[in-house]
């Protein structure tokens, strides 16, 4: 379902904080609240939103190291293997494939660098994983939760 201009702009406000009256939100967009709920429900309805949630500073929770690893897989290795492969990890917060060398992209919270080392010498074991390349994040510089750029 592609957005039109009015929903999007009630994503994005939604994005931004999710905890926003939807008297707000119309303000904002030129609708009033209940008109901004009804057009939230159906984004809900339609699978445009998927949900709402809370974002946490991972060093709250004691994550205290962040890397990226790249997996090269066997070959016939599917998507769908590598995601049953790697769900039960609670440290992998994402995981995509990927175009190039490599066949998927695995972002990895952990509490200290051998917390890391184990998770990503467990995954190296993975029967679908043939090598793996990591690197670590020094510092991060941007991080965006919203739905992309504002219209």
């Amino acid at each position: 379902m592609r957005l039109n201009d009015l929903d999007e702009r009630i994503v994005h406000a939604l994005a931004e904080d999710a905890r926003r009256s939807y008297a707000d939100i119309g303000a904002e967009v030129g609708l009033s609240a209940p008109a901004v709920k009804r057009r939230v429900d159906r984004l809900r309805e339609s699978g445009a939103i998927t949900g709402f949630t809370v974002r946490v500073d991972p060093g709250a929770l004691g994550w205290e190291t962040e890397g990226y690893i790249e997996l090269y897989c066997r070959s016939n290795t599917s998507p769908e293997a590598i995601e049953r492969g790697l769900e039960h990890y609670p440290e992998i917060v994402s995981a995509s494939t990927v175009t190039g060398e490599a066949d998927a992209i695995v972002q990895v919270f952990a509490s200290d660098m051998r917390h890391f080392e184990r998770v990503l010498e467990r995954i190296a074991g993975e029967p679908f994983v043939e090598r793996t390349k990591s690197v670590l994040v020094l510092s991060p510089l941007l991080r965006r939760y919203s739905s992309g750029p504002s219209a």
